[in-house]
């Protein structure tokens, strides 16, 4: 067992005190699990935060979510302040994090949100309209 499973045995069997070993068991199998759980997760979120992390990034997922249409690589230059290079890296690193799609026309190269980014600023809109709305309503 690790560490924080032995704390926790400890913290069940001086809190619990009556509690039988074998409900003790089970609990801390419980939990097991949903470490595990949590750990083959984590991975990919945070690929996906340190993907937003970066303003040129989190900059092209709010234009690509906002335009609900793929864009071309020329309309999404002028939204941000970078270098042709800078720009194909940050589309790659959010491709790369599932946050866009990219595919050929011809000789352009059109990008458009994934449901999970769109996801992803639907949940940051409306936790920041409620911070807001309850800022105004303790007034």
């Amino acid at each position: 067992m690790n560490h924080a499973t032995d704390r926790l045995r400890r913290y069940m069997e001086d809190e619990l005190g009556e509690c039988r070993d074998d409900d003790v068991e089970a609990r801390l199998e419980e939990l097991g699990s949903l470490e595990r759980a949590i750990g083959d997760q984590l991975s990919s979120d945070l690929d996906v935060l340190s993907a937003l992390a970066s303003e040129t990034r989190y900059t092209l997922v709010r234009a690509l979510v906002a335009a609900r249409e793929e864009l071309c690589v020329c309309e999404l230059q002028g939204l941000v302040d970078v270098s042709e290079s800078g720009l194909s890296h940050a589309l790659s690193e959010l491709v790369e994090a599932g946050l866009l799609t990219g595919r050929k026309d011809g000789r352009w190269k059109k990008y458009r949100a994934t449901n999970r980014a769109i996801a992803i600023v639907t949940v940051l809109d409306g936790s920041v309209g409620s911070d807001a709305t309850a800022t105004e309503d303790q007034r």
